[in-house]
């Protein structure tokens, strides 16, 4: 733990290798695309490019990887296959179990990804009661959300948007990322972070709590009710 736990009121969570295994089908699509022009599209640059929009992640792989491709192309390239996989998705250990513990306890809590529109509809598709009982949702191609994480406009824009607004400093994010971790702290927020890959422990620094698992969550240690 990187700092004493404070009590919180509300929660906002990641969905991408948080709740749903995403990362999995991301890593699946980009390997495929990469390997046709003989690239390796490793679990380092993945790291890299997790928490960031998908128009950024297709920046990042090309340059990095000194594709043969535009940016525009590969981003045209995945969306298309990763549209195709998106609705397999699955929800990750302890991510029901969590959403049910909020909802249960009136705890009011939401959703704050990079994820476009499109993209979240065909992620959720499978799980749509479930992602129904969020207060509400934040999508990397909100209009207030101006840059992307590791920038805090997305938790930022998600806390105003509860029923009073919420403070800073009373929510608690729910991250698998880096840049995530990064965007929450920069937003002055408290945040737990469950890595979806393995990471080395300087990408997991700004974390307040380091958790293998949701369903290792005790959400006492914020001022919450216990999971039953």
């Amino acid at each position: 733990m990187a700092a004493a736990a404070r009590a919180v009121t509300h929660l906002i969570l990641d969905l991408d290798g948080l709740l749903l295994d995403t990362e999995r089908l991301y890593s699946q699509v980009f390997r495929e695309l990469c390997g046709r022009h003989g690239r390796d599209y490793s679990w380092e640059l993945q790291a890299r490019v997790m928490g960031h929009t998908a128009p950024e992640a297709a920046r990042v792989i090309v340059d990095t990887l000194r594709l043969p491709l535009t940016p525009q192309e590969l981003l045209d390239q995945s969306q298309a296959r990763l549209q195709e996989v998106f609705p397999t998705a699955r929800l990750l250990p302890g991510a029901e179990k969590l959403i049910l513990h909020l909802q249960k306890h009136s705890i009011p809590f939401a959703l704050a990804t990079s994820s476009g529109t499109e993209s979240y509809r065909a992620k959720t598709s499978a799980h749509r009661e479930l992602f129904g009982a969020f207060h509400h949702v934040v999508l990397g191609d909100d209009p207030e959300v101006k840059a992307g994480k590791p920038a805090p406009d997305i938790f930022l824009a998600c806390a105003r948007r509860f029923s009073p607004p919420a403070p800073a400093d009373q929510c608690l994010v729910l991250e698998d990322s880096p840049h995530g971790v990064a965007a929450a702290r920069a937003a002055g927020m408290q945040v737990v972070m469950v890595p979806s890959v393995q990471l080395d422990l300087e990408l997991t620094a700004g974390a307040t709590l380091l958790l293998p698992s949701l369903d290792d969550l005790r959400p006492q240690l914020f001022g919450l009710p216990a999971f039953d």
